[in-house]
């Protein structure tokens, strides 16, 4: 609790040992004299929003007693029970959600038998005589009030029978004024500021205890508080109120829905959802971050059903996992009336401008404002790309300065005298340490510890730590820097990755505190010596940053720990928080759960396949599907001959879902193109193929209701028991971890190392890495290493061209081909398409 006040309070302090007694931590902030209105305001407002105050009382001279300083105080944080908020629930009578003025409970709690009697109150004014007039007369008494110089002053002291004072007696007011037998109690200001003895009566007045009690009831109201305040960090149902949807027929264009439908508040979803104040950073109207103290806030609440959205090898054009994970969560929220999330990775900007134009869903199941969402949001990649570039140019610099410097030199610069005093800083004690280095005083080194601290001695042939960009651009798959003058010569090959395939951004997606972020930014390795040790980026100093959007066929594709632990969190037991896998199951879906739910420790409870004929056709012998161009009849008019040859590619997926002992419910996401006929051949197929349930979804067109099916399906599979299993050992050799993925997964007859890839293997087990989980980096468009082969391919030898390791973020990836991590722009990139339109300032041509 916080007491302000601008005197000393003798009274108040010597009961600081009680508040104490019952867990309650005091803090007594003594303003100086003569602080104005405005001075006393700015302090109450700062208190308002320190989240560690749950209770504020105030101790002023009564000059200083205006609204606007009582009414500066939040009703929550009220413990005097004096603001009008307060005030007007104790008229109505909301007893329970009013905190009552300890001062008027003190009166009461001296005054038993009041019905029938005339209490008078002298010069207690305000909100203490609003107080009391209300409890009094609810206690069946007749009320009154006079000021000490009012003419009427002596005729009403001689009709009461209770005379309550609010204020010091004035000399020239006799107390013969006052009847025999009388009750009087005293409550003024400088009586609770100890500044007057406890107490004011005649022969026949009960003795006054005010004092002391109105210390109490303020205890007690702040006791009341405290349990409220807890009881507000506990879960609680969503007072979620959903916005209406009236989907329109033709469906229009993806951002003129987006624009006709007008996105809630982000702080009044907050709060609904059960977030607190303190709990979101807003970032405009409608988007806000949440803070980790969340997780410690909720930390015994139950988690709720965990839900996996994953899908069939893909078109180049996407099936729509995103626009089902949002319409499977508009249809669990608004129509069946479940607490649901949905967790989606943060788009790149090389597909929003290269070939798809997007990632937020489509039709009337996407996430709005869409351009927001697309056009990086709170910009967490743009910090990503420089923490890593920072990074990146940390390397190349240390190699420069080592090679033109001495040790002495390079350790007057890295451990500088700085007022007098030469230091190590945290990071530099941590890499003496792995040095073994056990010295605090930099003057105590003796030269070969200087040098081996000094020298990371990197070896630039084996340098993995790559810059990047999260732009596609071929021509930056292999440069050269160092070309300036100034480098003195120091020219390497080099490349560039695009950003969301920088480990920094796998591991916020993998990180589970922000203790544990920093462990694992400082584990990346990012280089060899030329010992054949690794260097890692604690040895340079770490880059720390902030969100997830890690790309699927390169990094692990799925979005972050931390949103889905929020999420469950939210949801309670009862809830859905549904996720996305980027890619097939055989990419993103194998990565989410030998990746992902290693680093969680989280288990889902269904996994939803989405599948469309239009991919099911192409993987039946259907022709190729190319973006931008017009699809070819064969997707527009009915065969059922391609759907049934394509589903092959769906009964493999669901096999590769089955090996992690989770039920699968397949959701066919159904264009206007798909015959009756066509759809349920799909869903028949699939649950002879074992999948729980097959359900045709419509939530493109007709947002949660056309999912509602999709919902229960989810609700129901999620009842069921499960037996979860990871699909290999970490103990197993890397070499052997890559062939169960390329064999059970794939479908490959057996995998071949380049020369390349067999020496950095052996490498990385000598490094001790060899127990990470493996992150394939695969084509999308097949389930072998050749795009253009469709449906389930058999009896190819995967080749691994390369093997990388991302320490921090803790996995190994290997190259699968001729995989690049650097996308390129196709002929016709969807920029083209993208403008902005200078009179409205809106984006145009985002899908």
């Amino acid at each position: 609790m916080y007491l302000l006040s601008l005197m000393s309070l003798p009274a108040f302090d010597n009961c600081h040992v009680f508040f104490w007694q019952v867990g309650l931590r005091v803090v007594h902030i003594c303003l100086p004299e003569g602080s104005s209105k405005d001075e006393i305001v700015n302090e109450i407002l700062r208190l308002n929003e320190d989240p560690n105050v749950q209770g504020l009382a105030l101790d002023l001279p009564e000059s200083s007693y205006s609204s606007k300083v009582l009414n500066a105080v939040k009703p929550e944080k009220d413990v005097d029970g004096l603001s009008d908020v307060n005030l007007g629930r104790l008229v109505r009578g909301d007893a329970y959600d009013c905190l009552v003025s300890p001062t008027a409970c003190a009166v009461m709690e001296l005054l038993e038998d009041l019905d029938g009697k005339m209490v008078l109150l002298v010069g207690a004014d305000g909100a203490l005589g609003a107080s009391l007039h209300c409890l009094l007369q609810r206690r069946g008494a007749t009320t009154a009030s006079c000021q000490w110089k009012s003419r009427e002053l002596q005729n009403k002291l001689h009709h009461a029978d209770v005379v309550v004072v609010g204020s010091t007696k004035p000399d020239d007011v006799p107390v013969s004024w006052i009847k025999p037998g009388t009750t009087i109690i005293n409550c003024s200001r400088d009586l609770l500021s100890g500044k007057h003895n406890c107490g004011q009566q005649n022969n026949h007045a009960a003795e006054n205890a005010v004092c002391s009690l109105a210390v109490a009831m303020r205890m007690q109201n702040m006791v009341k508080n405290t349990e409220r305040w807890i009881q507000s960090q506990r879960f609680r149902k969503w007072d979620l109120r959903c916005l209406k949807l009236q989907p329109l027929s033709p469906v229009p264009s993806d951002i003129e829905i987006s624009r006709a439908q007008s996105p809630k508040a982000v702080d009044v979803l907050a709060k609904e959802i059960g977030l607190l104040t303190d709990e979101i950073e807003i970032y405009g109207q409608t988007k806000a971050k949440v803070r980790l103290s969340l997780l410690e806030r909720l930390k015994d609440q139950p988690d709720g059903k965990y839900v996996l959205v994953a899908g069939i090898t893909p078109t180049p054009l996407g099936e729509g996992k995103s626009t089902v994970t949002i319409g499977l969560v508009q249809a669990l929220t608004a129509h069946l009336n479940i607490n649901s999330f949905a967790c989606l990775r943060q788009p790149s900007q090389g597909p929003t401008f290269g070939v798809k134009g997007g990632a937020a869903g489509g039709g009337y199941a996407q996430v709005i404002p869409m351009e927001e969402f697309n056009l990086h949001l709170t910009g967490d990649i743009h910090a990503i790309t420089a923490a890593n570039n920072l990074l990146a140019a940390a390397i190349d610099a240390r190699i420069l300065h080592e090679s033109t410097q001495s040790d002495k030199a390079l350790y007057n610069r890295l451990v500088p005298v700085v007022n007098g005093v030469r230091g190590f800083s945290p990071i530099q004690f941590a890499r003496l340490r792995r040095l073994g280095i056990n010295k605090t005083d930099p003057g105590t080194l003796t030269e070969q510890e200087i040098s081996k601290f000094v020298r990371l001695d990197i070896d630039p042939s084996t340098i993995t730590w790559q810059r990047v960009v999260d732009t596609n651009d071929r021509f930056l798959r292999k440069i050269t820097v160092g070309q300036a003058n100034t480098e003195k010569g120091f020219v390497r090959q080099a490349q560039f990755d695009i950003a969301v395939a920088s480990e920094i951004m796998a591991i916020l997606a993998l990180t589970n505190s922000l203790e544990d972020m920093k462990e694992r930014l400082g584990k990346m390795v990012v280089a060899n010596d030329k010992k054949g040790e690794p260097v890692t980026a604690e040895d340079l100093g770490t880059p720390v940053f902030v969100h997830a959007g890690p790309f699927a066929n390169i990094a692990h594709g799925n979005s972050s720990v931390l949103a889905d632990k929020i999420a469950l969190k939210l949801v309670g037991e009862k809830g859905f928080v549904v996720t996305e896998a980027g890619f097939g199951a055989d990419i993103g879906m194998e990565k989410f759960f030998n990746i992902k739910c290693r680093a969680s420790g989280l288990v889902p409870s269904v996994v939803v396949l989405v599948a469309t004929v239009r991919a099911l056709k192409m993987h039946g012998g259907g022709p190729n599907v190319t973006a931008g161009a017009p699809l070819k009849k064969e997707y527009t008019e009915e065969n059922l001959q391609l759907v049934a040859d394509g589903c092959c590619n769906l009964q493999k997926q669901i096999q590769i879902t089955q090996l992690f002992g989770v039920p699968v419910v397949v959701a066919l996401n159904v264009f206007k193109t798909d015959s009756p006929a066509e759809i349920d051949l799909v869903c028949e197929i699939a649950k002879q193929s074992g999948a729980f349930d097959a359900v045709p979804c419509n939530h493109w067109s007709d947002g949660g209701r056309g999912a509602v099916k999709l919902a229960q399906a989810v609700e129901k599979a999620a009842n069921q028991k499960k037996s979860f299993k990871y699909l290999y050992s970490l103990e197993l050799p890397i070499v052997e971890k890559i062939r169960i993925i390329a064999q059970k997964v794939y479908g490959a007859q057996d995998i071949e190392l380049s020369p390349a890839a067999q020496s950095q293997i052996d490498r990385y087990t000598r490094q001790g890495f060899g127990d990470l989980p493996i992150c394939m980096a695969k084509t999308h468009l097949s389930l072998s290493h050749q795009p253009e082969r469709k449906g389930v391919p058999t009896g190819f030898i995967l080749p691994i061209s390369d093997v990388r390791a991302s320490i921090g973020a803790g996995f190994i990836y290997p190259l699968v081909g001729t995989m690049s991590t650097m996308p390129g722009l196709p002929t016709r990139p969807c920029f083209y398409d993208i403008d902005l339109d200078p009179v409205t300032e809106q984006v145009k041509g985002l899908f």
